[in-house]
């Protein structure tokens, strides 16, 4: 049994539902904020994953960054190395959506050349009426940065572990893939 611990790196504009994914994903679904009050730093949350089909499991700090630009710049200090990526944009909003790419420019800068597999997170899917994102956009957006795509309704806890359970699978199979080497390396030796 394998314990990792795995920094989640949690971004996207204001208002996309970045902390209420998190909470949710954090507490169950037990914890919606009806009073909603802007992130205006980094917040910082943890739950541990199973990985199916092994007896390891991730533990998961989501570093829940501010959206809101006037805080972003003083937020990027706090990032620290993240192991994960967590991009959230509202699927009613063709904005948040487009500014992704600024996002993954942001992140990146924090890489130092390392590979870190993240997730894109569509959020909303339930405010249908009003989506300005087509699932066949965001998927091939998502696919030319090297991430998973994922839709979820954070109000609703619909789907809301799945990209949590990608990004820390991911770092599971990151570990796996650099214990196999160090194991060839000392048999080669």
């Amino acid at each position: 049994m394998v314990k990792l611990r795995a920094r989640c790196l949690l971004v996207g504009d204001a208002a996309v539902g970045k902390s209420a994914l998190a909470q949710m994903f954090c507490s169950d679904g037990a914890h919606f904020q009806k009073n909603y009050s802007m992130t205006t730093g980094v917040e910082l949350l943890m739950k541990c994953v199973n990985i199916p089909e092994t007896s390891d499991s991730v533990e998961l700090y989501i570093i829940d960054s501010a959206g809101r630009e006037t805080f972003v710049e003083s937020c990027e200090r706090m990032w620290g190395q993240p192991s994960v990526l967590c991009l959230v944009f509202d699927l009613s909003s063709q904005q948040s959506f487009s500014n992704c790419s600024n996002w993954m420019e942001r992140v990146r800068s924090h890489y130092q050349g390392l590979h870190v597999p993240g997730v894109l997170v569509g959020n909303k899917s339930d405010l249908s009426a009003r989506r300005e994102v087509q699932t066949s956009a965001a998927e091939e957006w998502a696919q030319s940065q090297g991430l998973e795509y994922h839709e979820t309704v954070a109000k609703e806890m619909e789907s809301c572990e799945a990209p949590f359970l990608t990004v820390a699978r991911a770092f599971h199979c990151l570990y796996q893939e650099r214990r196999e080497s160090m194991q060839n390396l000392s048999v080669a030796l």
